[in-house]
């Protein structure tokens, strides 16, 4: 079947995560490497990593994901071989193309675990997937990112799934006036300034809170690192909270720019929002990511076949499809300046 397409391999690529406590600070030094991050940010985030056992849930995800993504594509007669990679930790994306390189694979269409564009979420996969090929030198399979997927229908209907779940847990009698509170990882100003980053989390979320009949709801952010100079998108999503008690009963908090579970998600809205929310008397529900739901898993599936060149018509949910490759200068950020 691989002999009929330009691309004979899939790729999931990735952030990574550690597994063991003596993991943590190797991957976190790995992540902020060449970054102006203070050492005692480090050790805090550390600390957060060390009190869930030193693990992060990330790599499981990624395994669910390559299986149930074997599943769909078996379904669907696309019998390539998946491989998986990761930026920051093992399996790491330099060993996983030389192995790919020895299976005698040319060319392979890359899935990246981010939805949203920005350095963050796509320019800088991309500068890594180069540095990774120059690493492996010659005979390096050639990559190609599948395109940006933030209002591909998979995506968005595997949230409203998601979202309907979660309000279902809010009683009754307040269910109609929860609040819905979309929150991402924040980003530098200035980062956000060269991308479509909050255009794109504004526009989801809209589209999101429009189906539940919700004109009313939040979009902020979390997880901000780097020195207190530079300044990040806010509001934070604990400063969000203490703005909204005494106003609303209840919150559906909606991880929007996270595609599954991991630190930033689990310590951050699972342990710190939520503690917050019981101080102040909110009710809290926090709505799964995608992960491993069959719509995305579909959606996966669906760009994979854009790419093969097995559909034409590319589904999207209001704004155009984003195209497959970024213009010169798109998502331009200059880590270390900040």
């Amino acid at each position: 079947m691989s002999g009929a397409f330009m691309h004979d391999a899939i790729l999931v690529l990735g952030f990574g995560g550690p597994e063991r406590p003596e993991d943590v600070m190797p991957f976190l030094e790995r992540v902020v490497e060449g970054r102006n991050v203070p050492r005692e940010r480090l050790l805090a985030v550390a600390e957060h990593y060390q009190h869930l056992g030193g693990k992060s849930p990330i790599n499981d995800h990624c395994r669910a994901l390559v299986a149930a993504l074997r599943g769909e594509l078996d379904r669907h007669g696309i019998a390539l071989p998946i491989y998986w990679g990761n930026r920051n930790w093992h399996p790491l994306l330099e060993d996983t193309l030389r192995t790919m390189r020895s299976d005698g694979v040319r060319r392979a269409a890359v899935y990246v675990t981010s939805a949203f564009s920005s350095y963050s979420g796509c320019r800088q996969y991309r500068l890594d997937m180069e540095k990774a090929r120059a690493a492996v030198g010659d005979g390096a399979p050639e990559l190609d990112k599948l395109r940006i997927f933030y209002n591909h229908p998979g995506f968005v209907d595997a949230q409203a799934e998601h979202i309907r779940d979660a309000l279902e847990a809010v009683p009754e009698p307040r269910r109609a006036a929860a609040r819905f509170v979309f929150t991402a990882h924040s980003i530098p100003l200035t980062m956000a300034s060269g991308c479509d980053y909050v255009a794109q989390l504004r526009e989801i979320a809209g589209v999101l809170a429009g189906r539940f009949g919700r004109a009313e709801h939040d979009v902020v952010y979390q997880s901000r690192s780097g020195p207190p100079q530079v300044r990040w998108l806010e509001p934070d999503i604990c400063d969000h909270l203490r703005s909204l008690a005494g106003k609303v009963q209840d919150v559906v908090v909606i991880p929007l720019g996270f595609v599954s579970d991991h630190m930033e998600v689990v310590w951050d809205l699972d342990h710190e929002a939520r503690a917050v929310a019981s101080e102040l008397g909110l009710g809290f529900q926090r709505v799964a990511t995608v992960g491993e739901h069959p719509l995305f898993i579909g959606m996966i599936r669906e760009l994979i076949e854009e790419r093969l060149g097995r559909v034409q018509t590319r589904r999207t949910c209001g704004s155009p499809a984003r195209p497959d490759s970024c213009a010169p200068g798109c998502c331009a950020y200059n880590p270390v300046r900040g």
